[in-house]
Order: structure tokens, then sequence, then C-alpha cells
């Protein structure tokens, strides 16, 4: 049986997660009621918990959002840790790169954050991506080589690297010894 106080704490929970998101999609809140057809008003009082949404509402606000309804009814937390060689792997082909997405379970963010492990003497080219992503990739140990355009950086240990990468870009690693890169990625809207 749900007590009111469990129904307090999910319209709190809710409301969080939706100025989260609203936020983060950088909205306001009469955006997301002309594309939700949720009025100011109630989208107001679902922020602030003071209003516990129907699930026909919660709907038509993650259809605006476009994010999936979980998303709105996830509890925020407000620490979440990444450990190195746990959860989600991805391998470039041949295996000479190791990418590890970290805290991947918020699928709407226009921020994606990934470690990655580069083999020695080896070359890895993740194509351009789309229009509007920027990258940031920091070397956390080694020394990596990136090519963008043609265009040679040496990096070493700690030192990074920006820029628009809906263009040709590879990491190079000449050196015997594994490099590994910190990558966050960030999306135009």
């Amino acid at each position: 049986m749900t007590t009111h106080r469990d129904e307090k704490q999910l319209a709190n929970q809710i409301g969080a997660m939706l100025r989260k998101v609203r936020t983060e999609k950088h909205l306001s809140l009469q955006e997301l009621a002309d594309q939700s057809s949720v009025s100011t008003l109630t989208l107001g009082n679902i922020e602030r918990g003071e209003a516990n949404p129907s699930l026909a509402v919660i709907w038509k606000i993650a259809n605006a959002l476009r994010i999936p309804i979980s998303s709105l009814l996830q509890e925020a937390e407000e620490i979440v840790v990444s450990r190195s060689h746990t959860g989600s792997r991805v391998y470039s082909p041949g295996e000479v790169c190791l990418l590890e997405p970290m805290f991947d379970d918020r699928v709407y963010g226009p921020v994606e954050v990934h470690r990655a492990f580069l083999k020695p003497n080896s070359t890895y080219s993740p194509g351009e991506h789309q229009t509007g992503v920027v990258e940031y990739v920091t070397v956390m140990k080694g020394d990596v080589t990136v090519l963008i355009e043609g265009q040679s950086t040496q990096l070493a240990t700690y030192d990074a690297v920006k820029f628009e990468a809906d263009v040709e870009h590879a990491y190079v690693n000449n050196t015997n010894e594994e490099a590994v890169l910190h990558f966050v990625m960030t999306y135009s809207k």
C-alpha cells in the first residue's frame, strides 16, 4: 500500500528529474508546455513536487522530451561511481581500442563520457561524428598523437584537446605501452 509519504517522495522524484531533463535540453516551461500539451502551471507544480501527475501526463511529457518514460520515474542518484573495466565495453574494429561508456544510464543527455584503452603501436579511427558533436579528449596515461583532418597534435599524459568531431580524426599510440584516454562528447540540440 502506498502511503502519503511515498506519494510525496515519488512526486518530488518525478519533479526533480523533469527539471533536470528540461534544463539539460535547454527548454523553458513554456516551450515544454507547447510541445507536450501540458500547461505551464501543471509542469511547474510537477517540478516543485506539488503535483503527482497521472500516467497520461507523464507520457505526454516524456514524449515531448523524447525520453523513455522510465527516465522520469528513476530516482536521481546523488553519487554515481563508474569503475574501470565494469559495465558496458565496446571494441573498435581489430580490437585496438576498448571503449567503456561511463554514466550511460541517461539516454536523453547531451553529453557522453567514455574511458578508452588504446593498445600499443595502434591507431583508432572512429570516423566522422554527426554535425554538432564536440570531443574533449584527455590523455590519462601515455603519449598519443591525435590526427584531425590530417593535422597532427602530440599529447602527453594529462594533455587535452577539444575539436568539432564531424571531421575525419584518429588516435595513434606509437609507444610500446597501452594509452588511456578520457573522452567527453557533447551534442548540440
